[in-house]
């Protein structure tokens, strides 16, 4: 029995001790890596995108959620071209900025698909979360598209929904 508790309280430290996880993550995403500088600004066309992301959503009641977990996707749908995004903000429920997933201009690859994940356990979005994106493209080139899928998983269950973005301007 000693030895049992023994191992019990050598685990329990040691993960106790280990970094508290990010809630929202971005892997295999470094934006670091992404940074570009913009071409001429006079060539290019600019536009925001608003994307609706649930943290949570209402069960039963107004007094029970469920957490979820949100992968947003921001995707180049051009063959030839690339893309790029100038910023990437996340406002919770009531329109107050959470955070700000980049500082500097990143781009798109042709056909890429860049994802951001708000992990299950963040709740700081609650049930009307949204991000605002700002993108800018060459003449003539398709914009980036918008998109999240949410799931939670319990037991046996699952629930997933997905949403578009919105082009603002």
């Amino acid at each position: 029995m000693k030895y049992i508790f023994s191992i019990s309280l050598i685990a329990f430290v040691f993960w106790s001790c280990q970094d508290q996880k990010e809630y929202s993550s971005v892997d295999p995403v470094n934006w670091g890596k992404r940074t570009i500088r913009l071409p001429e600004a006079d060539s290019l066309v600019t536009g925001s995108t608003y994307l609706s992301v649930y943290s949570q959503i209402y069960s039963q009641t107004e007094h029970l959620t469920h957490d979820l977990t949100a992968t947003v996707s921001m995707r180049n749908m051009n063959r030839v071209d690339t893309v790029y995004l100038t910023s990437a903000e996340y406002f919770d429920t009531h329109g107050n900025l959470i955070r700000t997933y980049f500082k500097n201009v990143i781009f798109i690859a042709p056909m890429e698909t860049i994802e951001i994940v708000i992990d299950e356990h963040d709740r700081e979005g609650g049930t009307g979360a949204n991000f605002l994106f700002d993108w800018a493209t060459a003449a003539g080139v398709t914009e980036p598209h918008f998109e999240a899928v949410m799931i939670s998983t319990s037991g046996q269950q699952g629930l997933s929904f997905a949403t578009t973005g919105q082009r603002l301007k």
